[in-house]
C-alpha cells in the first residue's frame, strides 16, 4: 500500500519545557456499570467457570486445578468451582511494582494508578522512507524501542511488532527480548511461544541484571500470555508458558481477546461475562502454581465490525466496552491491563487522533493500570507507525494530565493573590506563582503547533506529521542508548544467537 509522502518543513516551534512534574495519575472516576450490574456480570462469569468450563487444558494445568477441587467433565471441559475462584481472588497479590532497569521507570500497580505504553504484534510497519506498508523486521523493533526510550509519556515498551525476518520460534523469542532490552531501560513486555524457551529468557535477563538474584528482586521483563482461544478454549502451549513463568516468579500478563459478535456474544454484558471468566481462569491457574505470582488481569474484549468481520478498535462501542472491562478489574481490586488506542486508521491522521483519544481517555478515566497499544499502533493492530509514536506521546501527555485531580487548598484558591493583583497590575502574568507553576503544572506538547497563524505560516506551515517525522528521524539518527554495555553484549552474543547486526546499533 503506497501512502502519500509529505515534504518535511522546518518548524520554529520552541523547545518544550521539562515534563509536567507529576506522579502517574490515580484515576478510576468513570464507572459505566453500577454495583448491581457488576455483581451480575461477576456471578455470570462464576457460573460459566463452574458449569461450562474451558476445553483443551494441558494435562499439567488440568491436574493442578483438579487437585484444588476442579472437575473434568466427560466432554473434556475443565470446570472451576466458585469457592476456588473466590479463594484465588482473596489471595492474589495486589499493589506490586513492575520494575524498569532504572527506578524512575518503575510502574506502580496499586489501584487506579495509570501507565500508558506500546503493544501489539503488528506484522507490518509504515516505512519512514516512502510511507509504504511493509513487513516488520528485527531492526524495526530495535528502532521502535530506542524511539520509545526518549518519549516520556510512553512509560513501558511492550513488544509492538513481530520480526518477519526471523522464522525460527526460539530465535524470534530470544532476539525480541534482547532487542527490546537493548533499546530501552523502561519495563519490557514480550512473548514466549514455548515454555522450554523460558530457561534462556531467564538466563539472558539474569546476565543483564548481573545475577539471577538481582533479576528476581527487580524483574524488568514480563510476559504477555494469551492463555485462551475464545470462546472458552485453553491454548495448551500458552498455558504451560503461564505456569512455568509463574513458577519462576516472572510477572505475567494474563490476557484474553474475545471479539464481540464473533468469538463472544454480541451483547456487551455477555462479552464481558465470558471475557471475565476466561481471564479469571488464567489468574486462578497462575495462582495455584505460585500463590505469590505477579499476575496482571488482562481482559481485552474487542469489537467486531459485523459488516466485514474485521476489528473496529476505534469505535465508540470499543471505548465503552474497554472501560467496563477495566471497571471489573476495579471491582476485584486486581492489578490490570487493557488495550486502548487500536485505531482502524491506516495513517497517523485525524481519524487516528479521534479514535485513539476517545479510547485511551476512557480507559485512563476508568482506572486501568496498564494501557497497551496506546501509542504507535495503526490499522486495527496490523501495523506500527514511528510517526504515530511521536504524535501519540503528545496525546498521552494531555490525557494523563487531564486525569490528575484538581488541587483545592487555601494556596490554590488564591484569594489573597486575587486581591493583591486587583489592587496592583491587574493581571497575573508577572506574578511569581504564575512563573513558578509554569513548568510544574502544565504539559507542553512536542509536536502539536500552538503558534499564532502568521508565525505558523512564516515557519513553513508545518503539520503535526511534518514535525513528528523530523523528531523521529533525528532520534533514530542520534539516540543509540548503551543500556547493555560492550562487554556484556559480547557475552550475550557468545551465549545466544543474536541476529541484530551490531552496525545497526550505532550511528553511521
Amino acid at each position: 500500500m503506497a501512502l502519500r509522502k509529505v515534504r518535511p518543513r522546518r518548524s520554529s516551534a520552541p523547545e518544550p519545557t521539562p515534563p509536567f512534574n507529576r506522579r502517574d495519575p490515580v484515576s478510576g472516576r468513570f464507572r459505566p456499570l453500577d454495583a448491581d450490574e457488576l455483581g451480575r456480570i461477576s456471578n455470570a462469569s462464576f457460573d460459566i467457570l463452574e458449569k461450562i468450563g474451558l476445553s483443551c487444558a494441558p494435562k499439567a494445568g488440568m491436574d493442578a486445578v483438579v487437585a484444588r477441587g476442579g472437575r473434568m467433565t466427560p466432554e473434556g471441559r475443565l470446570q472451576f468451582p466458585r469457592i476456588l475462584v473466590e479463594e484465588a481472588l482473596d489471595e492474589l497479590r495486589r499493589d506490586f511494582v513492575l520494575r524498569g532497569r532504572e527506578t524512575c521507570h518503575d510502574l506502580e500497580m496499586s489501584i487506579s494508578r495509570v501507565h500508558t505504553g506500546t503493544g501489539g504484534a503488528s506484522p507490518m510497519v509504515v516505512d519512514m522512507e516512502d510511507g509504504r506498508y511493509r513487513a516488520a523486521t528485527l531492526v524495526d523493533l530495535y528502532d521502535a524501542s530506542r524511539l520509545v526510550d526518549t518519549l516520556e509519556n510512553i512509560q513501558f515498551f511492550s513488544r509492538s511488532m513481530v520480526a518477519s525476518d526471523i522464522s525460527d520460534a526460539w530465535d524470534l523469542d530470544i532476539n525480541t527480548a534482547y532487542t527490546a532490552l537493548c533499546g530501552t531501560s523502561k519495563h519490557v513486555m514480550t512473548s514466549v511461544s514455548n515454555a522450554a524457551y523460558l530457561d534462556d529468557i531467564f538466563d539472558m535477563c539474569s546476565m543483564i541484571a548481573g545475577t539471577e538474584q538481582a533479576f528476581r528482586e527487580r524483574p524488568f521483563l514480563s510476559l504477555n500470555i494469551n492463555h485462551v482461544v475464545p470462546p472458552l478454549r485453553f491454548d495448551p502451549d500458552a498455558c504451560l508458558v503461564l505456569m512455568e513463568a509463574a513458577r519462576r516468579g516472572l510477572p505475567v500478563m494474563v490476557n484474553t481477546f474475545a471479539q464481540m459478535g464473533a468469538s463472544s456474544p454480541v451483547t456487551m454484558a455477555g462479552c464481558l461475562a465470558q471475557t471475565n471468566a476466561e481471564t479469571l481462569a488464567g489468574m486462578v491457574l497462575a495462582w495455584i502454581v505460585n500463590p505469590e505470582v505477579l499476575a496482571v488481569y488482562g481482559p481485552r474484549p474487542m469489537v467486531t465490525d459485523l459488516r466485514s468481520g474485521g476489528m473496529a478498535g476505534g469505535s465508540g462501542e470499543q471505548a465503552i466496552l474497554t472501560a467496563a472491562a477495566v471497571q471489573l478489574a476495579q471491582f476485584y481490586k486486581l492489578p490490570n491491563s487493557t488495550i486502548a488506542g487500536a485505531t482502524d486508521s491506516k495513517l497517523a491522521d485525524g481519524q487516528a487522533g479521534y479514535e485513539k483519544a476517545l479510547a485511551v481517555t476512557m480507559a485512563v478515566q476508568a482506572g486501568a493500570n496498564l494501557i497497551t497499544q496506546a501509542a504507535g499502533t495503526q490499522a486495527g493492530l496490523m501495523a506500527t507507525s514511528f510517526e504515530a509514536y511521536a504524535i501519540d506521546n503528545d496525546m498521552l501527555g494531555a490525557i494523563l494530565r487531564a486525569a490528575n485531580p484538581i488541587e483545592v487548598s487555601d494556596q490554590t484558591l488564591s484569594v489573597d493573590m486575587i486581591a493583591q493583583t486587583m489592587h496592583g497590575e491587574g493581571h497575573f502574568l508577572g506574578h511569581p506563582d504564575t512563573y513558578a507553576r509554569m513548568k510544574s503544572d502544565f504539559v507542553y506538547p512536542r509536536q502539536a503547533d500552538r503558534q499564532a497563524p502568521d508565525a505558523w505560516l512564516a515557519s513553513g506551515a508545518p503539520s503535526i506529521s511534518d514535525t513528528s517525522r523530523q523528531t523521529v528521524e533525528k532520534t533514530l539518527r542520534t539516540h543509540f542508548p548503551n543500556h547493555i554495555g560492550t562487554e556484556l553484549d559480547k557475552a550475550l552474543r557468545a551465549r545466544f544467537d543474536i541476529l541484530l547486526p551490531k552496525k545497526k546499533m550505532r550511528s553511521s
